[in-house]
């Protein structure tokens, strides 16, 4: 474990709220079941452990629910958010664009509630440099076959979109060496469980 995790109560001059709560940002390949661990850890913890929505350019998939999974907006929705600097992190993704609402996550690590982020690693990347003492966990598949097998199961993509999705978690998987933590998640028990007993690593340290 890094030196990185002991740094649990530091915040950024910018980011004068964050401070008590503690952030964890699960970032990975699109498909490698991020939702999913979240969602399980949320259940497991919901007193204690807040899941701060995205706001999303995308059209919503089926069974998505609007300011549940996602706030789904359009661009022009998106672009007076970055400009008004509502987001805390945000970036393209396969020709739509994600980020964080900066309000939700700040008000819930202020009032000592622990965070976590399911977001890209691009996005990783700049919360690691906006949010220090932020914990950043990588989540990848068993292998790149099961990665494809995934997504095209979700019935949702066309045959271009996938390959861009693989090209990217290609280059994806080449960053998690500047996580903190990397989490296989060849079964989704078995992960959410490895990223509970990090969380709570953390909060007993």
């Amino acid at each position: 474990m890094r030196s990185s995790v002991h740094n649990s109560s530091t915040g950024s001059r910018s980011n004068s709220a964050i401070r008590t709560g503690k952030l964890f940002v699960l970032a990975g390949p699109s498909g490698v079941g991020k939702g999913s661990i979240v969602r399980e850890l949320v259940s497991r913890d919901p007193e204690s452990l807040s899941l701060s929505v995205s706001v999303t350019t995308r059209a919503p998939r089926p069974a998505e629910v609007d300011g549940v999974d996602y706030f789904f907006v359009d661009d022009d929705a998106f672009d007076r958010m970055i400009r008004a600097g509502e987001l805390l992190e945000w970036a393209e993704i396969v020709g739509h664009r994600s980020g964080t609402p900066r309000g939700f996550v700040e008000d819930r690590l202020a009032a000592g509630r622990d965070v976590v982020l399911e977001i890209d690693v691009v996005g990783a990347s700049q919360i690691r440099d906006r949010v220090p003492g932020s914990a950043l966990i990588f989540v990848e598949p068993p292998s790149m076959e099961e990665l494809e097998r995934r997504l095209r199961g979700r019935g949702t993509e066309t045959e271009d979109r996938i390959r861009l999705r693989l090209e990217t978690a290609e280059w994806e998987m080449e960053q998690r060496a500047w996580f903190d933590h990397v989490v296989v998640n060849d079964d989704l028990e078995r992960a959410s469980s490895q990223v509970a007993a990090i969380i709570e690593a953390y909060r007993s340290a």
